[in-house]
C-alpha cells in the first residue's frame, strides 16, 4: 500500500466505488474537488495497481481546531488494517492541533476509542437534499 498527501496524480477515474449505501452519493468530479477543498488529505493507493482504495481528509483552521469528515475505504480492502493507518497519519498530522473533532455512527465508537478519542455530544445538520454534494 502507498499513502500519499499528493492528489497531483489523482483523477476522477481513480475514485469509483466510495460512498457506499449513501442513498444519493457524490460523483467522482465532486469527490475529487472534495479532497482538493480539504485542508490536509491521504491517499492510500494500491500497490500494484495505483487504484485509490482509501482515503481521509481534515477541515482545519491550522491552528486549534479540525475536523475529520471523511475515512473510507473501498469494502473490498477493508479489515487490511488501510482505515487505521490512515487515521493515524492524519492523527500525526494533527497533533499540533488542540481539538480533532469528527461525527461518527454509534457502530464506530468503539473503533475510534482506539485512537484515544473520546465520545462526547454533538450537534448537527443534514441538508440530504445537498447529499450528491451538486448546486
Amino acid at each position: 500500500m502507498i499513502y500519499t498527501n499528493s492528489l497531483d496524480s489523482i483523477t476522477t477515474d481513480m475514485l469509483n466505488g466510495f460512498f457506499v449505501d449513501w442513498p444519493d452519493p457524490p460523483n467522482t468530479q465532486t469527490h475529487l474537488k472534495l479532497l482538493k477543498n480539504s485542508s490536509n488529505v491521504i491517499i492510500a493507493l494500491d500497490d500494484t495497481t495505483n487504484d485509490v482504495v482509501g482515503f481521509i481528509t481534515a477541515i482545519s483552521d491550522g491552528v486549534l481546531s479540525a475536523y475529520i469528515p471523511f475515512l473510507e475505504v473501498l469494502p473490498e480492502y477493508k479489515n487490511q488494517g488501510i482505515g487505521k493507518e490512515l487515521v493515524n497519519r492524519m492523527m500525526k498530522e494533527l497533533s499540533d492541533i488542540y481539538m480533532i473533532d469528527l461525527c461518527c455512527d454509534d457502530d464506530l465508537v468503539s473503533y475510534y476509542e482506539g485512537f484515544s478519542m473520546m465520545k462526547t455530544n454533538g450537534m448537527i445538520v443534514r441538508n440530504y437534499h445537498r447529499q450528491a454534494g451538486i448546486k
